[in-house]
């Protein structure tokens, strides 16, 4: 069925979905254009001043000018910080950060203090009024931190903060402010700082240890490579010894609680009964009593007494999964190339999740950080005339002592007010392509499995390079069906993105029946993400099959798969065991090689985690290539006993291992190797 009906007989499906894909890919690819023309990413990086300039840049009028100075750092503690990543206060690039403590009001008294004020006002200019905002309201002594001017704090004993020699200043404006209040403020606006800092620290340990991480990581692919090879060999072994191992553990657990029975039997108060003591914080305390091991011995045989009968029971659907996981390891070792699909597969998802990155920075952090002026002509006949703008104007030849003047970050341009759209749409976009990439990945891996199974003589009927084949198909016939189920999953991803956000936001309210339903939403739509990927993952196995459409083919999988439930729950039960244990056991043997010569570092743990994680993610890829090969052959298997009756016209293509458990047999004696 698979080389008659999937390689002559396919056409394209899902046309239209297709169409939709490519129109929101172009779409997208305008987004990030828009973003790129429109932001600059060097702000998220480098200090820069209310007019956009980046301070200590050379060739520019700046160069000599590195460090930024807040002219109100205590506005540096607003909760817009946190949004934005930068102060609503105007900053100007300086020489140097100040180093003493002084009012506008004090320095213009004193022509010394006068001059040195002017060093951080806007163009050098002499102070005037403040209501110009030409210079802050006032200086405390700072020290450069990343190029940024923050309060020189310190703490004495006790506690207390101070700037210098104080904790209580004049802001300028006759209010006495704490030094606590600069903290929170130098805290918030060195936040990115920081993370700078600790980052440069990590680069520095990466270079120190990367050839000890690379190793790490080598040993990881080699041990997942041998453990799928052992599984051809070791998988009934396995799963029996797991079996026996529970049966034997509750079986302890049995003996265990008859003999806490029997040593409490005469003690005073054993003989309680749990309702007379009623509810206990000291949960040490229900275990002085015979009541609470006679009801673990009950609950213990019940379960031991389920497992055993369940063993009784579907011992024939356990043979199969296991002839399922060796047939999987054959599979596997006939087409090694798929081994390396994941490769792509991980390209592609770093390409996509780059792109969005570097997307959703330059639509949001950048652009916003763009300075917002005011044109202010000096009227001093009416100091407290209104703000005017303009988009352009001759105002200066008219009134040469009119000035723009900073006013806000952001912007009021349509692209702003779209700003949201299209910080949605990136996101939205971004679970797609995602979505898409990881269905590409399981439509390929599923055909070049399926050309195994359908093979009549195996590995002599196996097409050539059938991953290369398998994407092909994929690429040309079943773009639309592969866009339509990761759509279905991304808006069903959206959503609960949104209802995290609104369960962010609701936290500190107090309306117990909104949080109650926001819960039972967030749980209802996880169970619906689980539920489309598992019919997902098994509709695009059937589309690979079969070349049918994608709700065509979910349907037919779905309904075949609930023919055959208690099947489908064995093989799934004992093949994610095998995967879980053989993934703990890789990232273990790794971790064990590697501490014993790991070099000395600034974070130990930074390589550490790294190789941990990378293992993880080494075994996981070569593990999901795995289990996609078990669940195409449980499929395949499943349509071949539906379809096939061992006759010369319809044979069955199952190994001769299953048809053996199945007692079955093909009419002609041939059987596959």
């Amino acid at each position: 069925p698979f080389l008659s009906t999937s390689l002559v007989a396919r056409g394209c499906t899902d046309v239209l979905c297709c169409i939709l894909f490519v129109v929101a890919i172009i779409g997208y690819f305008a987004v990030g254009i828009l973003a790129w023309s429109q932001g600059d990413p060097r702000k998220v990086i480098y200090p820069t001043d209310s007019t956009g300039q980046f301070c200590g840049q050379a060739g520019t009028p700046l160069e000599k000018k590195p460090f930024l100075f807040y002219f109100n750092i205590l506005k540096c503690a607003s909760p817009l910080v946190l949004l934005e990543f930068q102060c609503p206060t105007t900053q100007l690039c300086v020489e140097s950060c100040p180093t003493k403590y002084t009012t506008l009001m004090k320095a213009s008294k004193n022509k010394g203090d006068l001059d040195y004020y002017a060093r951080f006002c806007k163009e050098g200019s002499v102070p005037q009024i403040l209501r110009d905002g030409l210079c802050p309201s006032v200086l405390v002594s700072s020290k450069p931190f990343g190029r940024r001017c923050l309060p020189a704090l310190s703490t004495l004993k006790g506690g207390v903060v101070v700037v210098g020699n104080q904790t209580t200043f004049d802001d300028g404006r006759g209010t006495m402010v704490n030094a606590t209040d600069f903290l929170d403020a130098s805290k918030k606006s060195n936040m990115v700082v920081e993370a700078r800092q600790v980052a440069m620290k990590i680069f520095e340990d990466y270079t120190v240890s990367w050839y000890w991480i690379l190793i790490g990581l080598v040993i990881a692919m080699v041990v997942s490579l041998i453990f799928i090879i052992l599984l051809r060999y070791l998988a009934g072994i396995m799963i029996w010894v797991m079996i026996i191992m529970v049966i034997l553990v509750i079986g302890y657990g049995i003996f265990h609680c008859a003999m806490e029975y029997r040593s409490l039997s005469g003690e005073p108060g054993a003989d309680v009964t749990i309702r007379d003591l009623g509810l206990q914080t000291d949960f040490s305390v229900y275990l002085q009593i015979r009541q609470t091991w006679l009801a673990f011995i009950i609950i213990l045989s019940i379960v031991e007494v389920i497992i055993i009968l369940l063993l009784i029971f579907l011992r024939k659907r356990i043979l199969i999964a296991i002839a399922l996981i060796k047939e999987a390891s054959r599979a596997v070792g006939h087409v090694m190339s798929s081994l390396f699909y994941p490769l792509l597969t991980f390209a592609l998802l770093a390409l996509v999740i780059a792109y969005w990155a570097i997307t959703a920075l330059l639509t949001y952090f950048t652009t916003l950080f763009i300075p917002y002026y005011v044109l202010r002509p000096h009227y001093h006949s009416n100091p407290f005339s209104p703000f005017q703008t303009f988009n352009t104007t001759n105002v200066t030849a008219q009134c040469p002592d009119a000035e723009c003047l900073f006013a806000f970050y952001g912007g009021e341009t349509r692209y702003h007010q779209y700003l949201i759209v299209l910080q949605f749409y990136n996101v939205f976009l971004f679970f797609w392509c995602a979505n898409f990439v990881t269905a590409l990945g399981q439509v390929t891996l599923a055909g070049a499995f399926a050309s195994y199974y359908w093979a009549f003589k195996k590995p002599d009927d196996i097409p050539a390079s059938p991953v290369f084949s398998s994407l092909g198909r994929a690429l040309r016939y079943h773009t639309g069906s592969l866009a339509f189920g990761s759509l279905i999953l991304s808006l069903v991803q959206v959503i609960r993105v949104l209802l995290e956000y609104l369960d962010q936001k609701l936290k500190a309210a107090q309306n117990g029946c909104a949080k109650f339903l926001l819960s039972c939403l967030k749980c209802c739509f996880w169970c619906l993400e689980k539920f489309i990927k598992f019919l997902n993952r098994n509709a695009y196995i059937m589309v690979a099959i079969y070349g049918k459409s994608f709700c065509t083919s979910a349907k037919d999988a779905f309904f075949l798969l609930m023919r055959n439930i208690v099947r489908v729950a064995v093989l799934d039960k004992v093949t994610d065991f095998l995967l879980f244990l053989g993934k703990l056991l890789i990232v273990g043997i790794v971790v064990v090689c590697q501490f014993s010569a790991a070099p000395s570092l600034n974070y130990y743990w930074v390589p550490i985690l790294t190789v941990v994680v990378g293992s993880y993610l080494i075994a996981h890829g070569f593990f999901s290539v795995y289990a996609m090969c078990v669940d195409t052959l449980f499929l395949c298997f499943l349509e071949d006993l539906e379809r096939n009756d061992g006759s010369t016209e319809r044979p069955y293509f199952m190994s001769q291992n299953l048809l053996v458990i199945l007692k079955k047999s093909n009419e002609d004696a041939k059987t596959v190797e």
